[in-house]
């Protein structure tokens, strides 16, 4: 058996599986011998895991009807990683992808249901839960379920045709899923994930307090397209940092100070980095973030680039793997494969006795979470105090007028961002760019 998440373990780094032959689509007729070519891929680098994307149409056609087929095939999958001495963690809600949205017929246009509040559709999603909990509980190196990938997309008022929620029920329906998981695979650390809407879209449902307080482990997905590089460059300290900024964001928002961060997502997206650039920023990018307190591992976005005979997909989809179409091993591949001996070993994390303050609500939501989007007051005084030369915290203003929480994180001084100073527009998401 595999170490499953021990934070005094090595830590662990993986991928995010894209299959090179016919991307994600490749579920609708498996073929296990690719499967096996693309994990003897992965583990010549070191990796450790492997995070897989079953579809939901192909998994669920019907809210009644689990295909048996499909879920033979994602156990399949986790055992041939097994093969290669990979873990495998497994989204179940899947979602979203790469811009593209697999919803089932029994949710939308003429059955449309919102996901996320109507009962029946929960009771559909609570089923495929438990039904592949059950299937993989037992598989040795099974890492646990993702609910699903980035699924409060489908709450944003960006989303073309939005399912939203309050804070309330968007926390029901992550604790009836994250229930249904540990009935059905007790014992493993399941989670669920956002994209950055989460930390800094004003009004959105899903709020950081659900993102560092639900499920085993804090996700975190890192994307600079998100205006960080725009704003202050593809290799800047904030891009070369902004994962440890998401990091440390969701410290400042768990109430336990041993919870675990899985970096499950980020990449080296080719409308914001030369293809030069990108192993540098990945190192950069590792380095920042294995320096950080209760770090469980890092998954790079992806496994394989996606093939150019695969129509409308955003250009920087085709160029985020590891592994090229023709098999070998990237420069940025190559580039993890070379710290992955050295990183794996943890290290000492910095003092951070400066943290800057997030105000809150009685809810602990920030009262801007503007403020902490890319150029926003918080977000800048963070890149000023790294420029600075420091490693800042951050903290809500809760814990910042609370002694004894400023002392248990070592806090000595705070930065008060002044939120009237923030220029920037609500955010709106860019995590999804389609040119017509």
């Amino acid at each position: 058996m595999t170490q499953r998440g021990a934070l005094d373990a090595p830590l662990r780094f993986g991928a995010n599986y894209t299959p090179s032959k016919d991307w994600m689509h490749s579920w609708l007729d498996l073929d296990l011998d690719d499967v096996r070519r693309d994990f003897a891929a992965l583990a010549e680098l070191g990796l450790d895991h492997v995070r897989v994307f079953p579809l939901w149409t192909v998994l669920q056609p019907n809210r009644t009807l689990i295909r048996a087929k499909a879920v033979d095939d994602v156990r399949a999958v986790v055992d041939i990683a097994g093969e290669f001495g990979l873990d495998a963690s497994i989204d179940v809600i899947q979602g979203h992808l790469s811009s593209f949205d697999f919803v089932p017929s029994w949710l939308y246009t003429w059955h449309d249901k919102n996901m996320f509040t109507d009962d029946k559709a929960l009771q559909g999603q609570v089923a495929l839960v438990e039904g592949l909990g059950k299937a993989l509980r037992d598989a040795p190196n099974f890492l646990g379920l993702t609910l699903g990938n980035e699924t409060n997309q489908f709450s944003a008022h960006t989303h073309p045709s939005p399912w939203p929620v309050t804070q309330d029920e968007a926390g029901a329906w992550i604790s009836t899923l994250l229930s249904a998981a540990e009935s059905s695979a007790p014992g493993l650390p399941h989670v669920h994930s956002e994209y950055d809407a989460v930390w800094y879209m004003d009004g959105h449902g899903f709020t950081p307090a659900h993102a560092s307080r639900l499920g085993a482990m804090t996700t975190i997905h890192s994307w600079i397209f998100n205006g960080t590089a725009q704003r202050y460059g593809g290799r800047s300290v904030a891009s070369d940092r902004h994962a440890e900024y998401l990091i440390e964001l969701s410290r400042a928002f768990a109430t336990d100070p041993a919870r675990a961060v899985w970096l499950q997502e980020v990449g080296a997206p080719s409308n914001c980095l030369d293809e030069d650039e990108m192993p540098g920023f990945l190192e950069a990018t590792v380095r920042s973030a294995a320096r950080t307190e209760n770090l469980w591992g890092i998954t790079w976005w992806c496994s394989h680039d996606v093939s150019r005979d695969l129509a409308d997909f955003p250009e920087l989809e085709y160029s985020l793997g590891l592994i090229g179409q023709d098999g070998a091993a990237k420069p940025i591949g190559r580039r993890l494969a070379e710290l992955i001996p050295e990183v794996r070993h943890r290290v000492a994390p910095p003092v951070r006795d400066t943290a800057i303050v997030v105000d809150v609500d009685e809810r602990d939501v920030p009262l801007s979470r503007a403020a902490l989007s890319p150029g926003g007051a918080v977000f800048q005084a963070w890149v000023d105090a790294c420029a600075a030369g420091d490693d800042p915290a951050l903290v809500t203003s809760r814990d910042a007028g609370d002694p004894a929480a400023l002392e248990a994180r070592g806090v000595r001084r705070l930065i008060r961002p002044d939120l009237s100073t923030s220029t920037v527009d609500p955010y709106g998401s860019v995590n999804t760019v389609v040119t017509p």
